[in-house]
């Protein structure tokens, strides 16, 4: 029994106790959170409970908050049993396609969700309670999400560490299909290719260094989540695979020619975008407090933070402060200074008001 000066842990759910669902069990539990889970491989469930990544094996009809690490084709049947058998739980997902998940599963209560984090290490024994930390965490809320669902899943991923960027599902699926899929598919078409060359010449392997490690690493990672995500994101990755080929083709008539001075600006463009990838460390640059009245109706949260991640305005902070009268709030953000103005412009484009504060002194 709880003592009047104790406060009960909040309770969360896992369903999958693989590397994701393990890494999110753990970083719950190190802040304080009561969570039971289960797996459809009842051993990786009770390895789960001995690596600290789960208090129990089972479910918990008093959870606020339901997160799904299933493989993508099994979401939506995941998704809508949890919010069949839960009250008032929040149900969210891991997977790397969202599009046919967020059509398939149409309730308020449901968030589409996709870390961007990952690792070589496989299942529960892999799993980590810092895997989030200063990683993107997407999420695709749709007109009919329940604003208050938003904000929980929000406000729980952001604390195990993660930025959270709203997008549109079918957005969220032609970016990744560019930054996460093709890339895999290419490290893996470059591992077969060498290990062809390999049963030819025993040295080849040999000379692989950093340069072809650090470029085939993903293909280290587990094989048997990828026929889902390249058969449920199919299109964006063949859209992808075609620009790829366009532009090795390109790059390879510019090498036939011996075109030197062609060739020096592929790469030094190449050079350029990679040195100016976002870091995932927070940046120390100057925040702005964005005050933004909305009105008291469904989606618009996540129309404001969908925008946000469209124009890649990272919300460090937000809340909504309710209004006593009538059925307007306040939306409050902290954003970068650097991204406020043009933040301010989409805003005020779509008919918002926007008063913008500079944090510092």
């Amino acid at each position: 029994m709880t003592s009047p000066t104790e406060t009960a842990p909040r309770r969360a759910q896992l369903v999958g106790t693989g590397l994701v669902g393990g890494s999110i069990g753990l970083a719950l539990r190190e802040r304080g959170w009561h969570v039971t889970g289960f797996d459809r491989d009842p051993d990786r469930a009770v390895r789960a409970v001995e690596v600290g990544a789960l208090d129990e094996i089972g479910t918990d009809d008093a959870a606020e908050i339901v997160f799904l690490a299933v493989p993508v084709s099994q979401v939506p049947e995941a998704a809508m049993k949890a919010l069949s058998s839960k009250l008032s739980a929040v149900v969210t997902d891991v997977g790397s396609v969202k599009a046919p998940i967020v059509e398939a599963v149409d309730n308020p209560r449901f968030v589409g969700g996709h870390p961007m984090a990952g690792s070589e290490q496989e299942g529960v024994d892999g799993a980590s309670g810092d895997l989030f930390d200063g990683a993107v965490w997407v999420l695709t809320p749709t007109e009919q999400t329940d604003t208050e669902a938003l904000m929980l899943v929000r406000d729980v991923v952001s604390s195990l560490g993660a930025q959270v960027l709203a997008l549109p599902p079918e957005r969220h699926d032609a970016l990744v299909a560019v930054v996460s899929h093709v890339p895999h598919l290419t490290a893996a078409s470059l591992m077969v290719l060498a290990a062809e060359g390999a049963e030819e010449s025993g040295a080849l392997l040999r000379l692989a260094a950093g340069g072809f490690r650090d470029m085939t690493r993903i293909a280290a990672g587990h094989p048997g989540i990828w026929p889902d995500i390249c058969t449920e994101n199919r299109d964006a990755i063949v859209e992808a695979l075609d620009r790829l080929v366009e532009s090795l083709t390109a790059v390879r008539s510019v090498v036939a020619s011996g075109d030197r001075d062609g060739l020096l600006r592929v790469l030094e463009r190449a050079r350029a975008a990679r040195v100016n990838l976002p870091s995932r460390a927070v940046q120390a640059e100057a925040l702005v407090e964005m005050r933004v009245p909305v009105p008291d109706r469904p989606g618009v949260i996540a129309e404001v933070t969908t925008l946000a991640g469209e124009l890649a305005v990272n919300i460090y902070d937000l809340e909504i402060a309710h209004s006593a009268e009538g059925d307007r709030g306040v939306l409050v953000m902290v954003v970068d200074e650097s991204t406020s103005e043009a933040f301010r412009g989409a805003l005020f484009a779509r008919g918002y008001r926007v008063a913008v504060t500079p944090l510092a002194s």
